[in-house]
């Protein structure tokens, strides 16, 4: 290893080092300023320590022979000379700069200077804003809509409109949906997406068009504006025969269970069949009962409706949705008017039904996974039952995601809610 002394000794002594030839290999360098000559050294000759003043040779400057023998080359201040054989070759390369000479602080032999990066034309940054994300952990937001006519955008200020992604195409999807009856403007612009395969939640205060979004789905209303997309296919825009055959991928549990008074439970639920299949009686006898001993109402098939309480009305209009083997169920706020064990009960029933389906349907590789919509305002059903929540508010959705999501988020309307406190953003208005 080469040294170069940069302090100490005399003018004189480093002009005659620079013109002269470089010291023998064996050659020991005489001590810096702060080592005495005769002060004793534990270490072989060539290898003592820098002196004070010395440092150690620069990047990239010539190293001497590892095959010479003996310790380290003294050097001068000045220009290095060849050492060996070896460097002559490189004695017409320019001289390395000494460390004193350059700035403080840039260190020039390690600093690479890079070009600048140029500036993206126009026609690039329209490309770029063109082409989708390949790696993200969020759904790109799009920008904030403008809030619809009428309302001012403080009206819409708790509205972030983000959407987490689940994983999985929508079964049934918003986009830009108005409807108003009158006056009344119930949807204003509502983007929303259920995902395939999932117990999905359309909760929020009272009517914000919960229900109303079911009669979207099925074709018992039309927007005003916008349009619904159920597996892929426009709803407004079906011919007759095409909606009435897309009906039939609908099951639908009513507030109150909608079953016909005149008829006893097994009928009731027998009537999809009978009015939708060529079945025989055989048939529809053991899907009716599966069905039934599935929600635990096998005993009472002979019961009227009248006869039922309001949880088993619940449970036979749930079985009732459940025999035409629907792609989608969607459930109308199916906790009204049930105490809080029924409603936990009636969840937790939700879930085993959707968990047997999701095996059934896997089983049987059919094309689109069973999905579950429930609409209500009911917290602790969605804490237990649901996968992904939209959260919708005048209209539109505020927030939309997972429900560990949607239960963590840091939204000030979301927290109020799901926490049913009454401070907040939403109010008696």
């Amino acid at each position: 290893m080469r040294r170069f002394k940069l302090g100490g000794g005399n003018q004189d002594d480093d002009q005659s080092s620079t013109t002269g030839p470089a010291s023998d290999a064996g050659s020991v360098p005489p001590p810096g300023d702060g080592q005495s000559q005769d002060s004793p050294s534990w270490m072989s000759q060539g290898q003592e320590p820098f002196s004070s003043g010395d440092q150690p040779a620069p990047f990239g400057g010539s190293a001497a022979d590892p095959q010479s023998s003996g310790g380290d080359q003294p050097t001068s201040s000045g220009n290095d000379q060849p050492t060996s054989d070896s460097e002559s070759a490189s004695a017409d390369a320019p001289p390395p700069v000494a460390r004193s000479d350059r700035p403080a602080d840039v260190e020039a032999d390690r600093a690479v200077e890079l070009p600048p990066i140029p500036e993206r034309t126009e026609a690039q940054k329209a490309t770029a804003a063109e082409m989708p994300s390949r790696v993200s952990v969020v759904d790109e937001q799009p920008p904030r809509p403008a809030p619809p006519a009428g309302a001012s955008e403080e009206d819409y200020r708790w509205h972030s409109y983000k959407h987490y992604p689940s994983g999985r195409p929508d079964a049934v999807e918003f986009i830009d949906v108005y409807k108003a009856f009158g006056r009344n403007r119930i949807l204003r612009g509502l983007n929303m997406g259920l995902p395939e395969g999932m117990v999905s939640m359309i909760i929020g205060p009272s009517g914000t068009g919960k229900s109303v979004c079911i009669k979207h789905m099925v074709g018992l209303l039309y927007p005003d504006e916008g349009d619904i997309l159920v597996h892929g296919e426009s709803v407004p825009n079906m011919p007759d025969d095409d909606l009435f055959e897309m009906r039939k991928k609908f099951g639908l549990l009513f507030q109150d269970g909608a079953l016909f008074g005149s008829m006893d439970l097994y009928d009731n639920v027998a009537f999809p069949l009978r009015q939708h299949t060529e079945k025989s009686e055989d048939e529809i006898e053991d899907i009716v009962m599966r069905r039934l001993n599935e929600v635990g109402l096998a005993s009472a098939r002979q019961k009227l409706p009248n006869e039922l309480s309001g949880g088993m009305r619940k449970r036979a209009g749930f079985a009732r949705a459940l025999v035409l083997e629907p792609d989608i169920l969607l459930f109308d706020e199916p906790d009204s008017g049930l105490d809080p064990v029924r409603t936990a009960l009636l969840g937790e029933l939700i879930l085993e039904i959707h968990r047997d389906m999701m095996d059934e349907a896997k089983e049987k590789q059919r094309t689109h996974l069973p999905t579950f919509a429930v609409i209500t305002h009911d917290i602790m059903s969605a804490r237990r039952v649901a996968d992904y929540i939209n959260v919708l508010w005048k209209g539109r959705i505020v927030e939309a995601g997972p429900a560990e999501d949607m239960l963590n988020s840091e939204n000030p309307f979301i927290r109020q809610f799901l926490a049913g406190e009454s401070q907040g953003p939403l109010t008696m208005d």
